[in-house]
């Protein structure tokens, strides 16, 4: 089973309560939370754009959203 967890709480995805990530708002934040793990990811913002590291997962940024590891 593929579990992942919401970007923006850590919280599981398909469990209820996520109406405040899910607005356009937080649409245009970095991801906090790394959605295969849940854990609390390491996020630089630049005025070009994100970074986030996860300690397992590897990076993911604005430019090129696919983690690398």
């Amino acid at each position: 089973m593929n579990t992942t967890y919401c970007v923006h709480c850590g919280g599981l995805s398909v469990s209820a309560g996520h109406e405040r990530c899910r607005t356009p708002r937080a649409a245009l934040e970095p991801p906090r939370y790394c959605p295969e793990c849940g854990r609390r990811m390491v996020v630089q913002v630049t005025p070009g754009g994100w970074t986030a590291r996860c300690s397992r997962h590897g990076e993911t940024s604005s430019v090129g959203s696919t983690p690398t590891g």
